[in-house]
């Protein structure tokens, strides 16, 4: 079931590229093109983006420019992501807890951009444009890990959410044909279980009295529990290159 789901992502993804790309012959507003990068996550493990707990991002995508403004981009993304708790533990009850978890995130994603400049007009002046996009995907999660250090169920784990991508960039026209782009983006999800830590119905307190001494002592049964307020999310910051098929002339508004 868990494969399916991958495969159908991967297929209607590489169908909306297909078919942004199908009339590319006429239209002279079509891109197809490749980016790299690194990614990196928020949650119950990193609350801050760590640069030291970073995996690779690569992406496939297609594009149709609307007009000088506005573009609609289609794409598949994988990433590698992994967060411990021994690197930069948040508190001394993350130490003691010592969850980690690392996997790849598979993405199918459709985004609205926004150019502020008009870079594509071969009568503008700029080669350049910062731009702005936001839309709608759904990704995939397999990997391992461990919510604390006795968890019992520690190992494999998969899971599947919808995102909604947004972010800033900037793109610059090499030549008539090629665009650079430096991208970054925020992927919120709809889940709290990326990093295999999710809020129990109940909180349990962190520290319990000790029968013996009557002193304050961590509780282990509630090392393994996340915050109920928020959901993971995790980002991507990376260099992309698309060839356009056909030079893009000055449209009309």
């Amino acid at each position: 079931m868990k494969k399916a789901r991958f495969y159908v992502l991967c297929k209607l993804t590489l169908g909306l590229i297909i078919l942004l790309l199908g009339n590319g012959v006429q239209a002279q507003q079509y891109e197809v093109g490749v980016g790299l990068g690194g990614a990196t996550y928020t949650g119950d493990i990193i609350r801050r983006i760590d640069p030291t707990q970073i995996g690779i991002h690569g992406t496939l995508f297609g594009r149709r420019n609307f007009d000088n403004a506005w573009s609609l981009r289609a794409g598949l993304s994988i990433s590698r992501l992994n967060a411990t708790d021994s690197v930069r533990p948040i508190d001394p009850m993350t130490m003691a807890r010592n969850a980690y978890f690392r996997g790849t995130l598979v993405e199918g994603a459709a985004v609205m951009e926004f150019h502020f400049l008009d870079y594509l007009s071969y009568q503008s002046v700029s080669r350049y444009s910062p731009y702005g996009f936001m839309g709608l995907g759904y990704m995939f999660f397999s990997g391992s890990g461990q919510s604390h250090a006795g968890d019992p169920d520690a190992g494999g784990y998969s899971l599947g959410t919808p995102i909604i991508p947004f972010g800033l960039g900037i793109k610059y026209k090499l030549k008539e044909r090629l665009i650079l782009s430096m991208e970054f983006g925020f992927k919120p999800t709809f889940t709290d279980f990326l990093d295999k830590i999710d809020a129990s119905e109940n909180y349990l307190p962190r520290f319990i009295e000790d029968p013996d001494t009557a002193e304050q002592i961590l509780n282990q049964q509630a090392l393994d529990f996340g915050n109920r307020n928020d959901k993971d999310w995790y980002y991507f910051l990376g260099l992309s290159l698309s060839y356009s098929f056909h030079q893009v002339k000055c449209y009309a508004y």
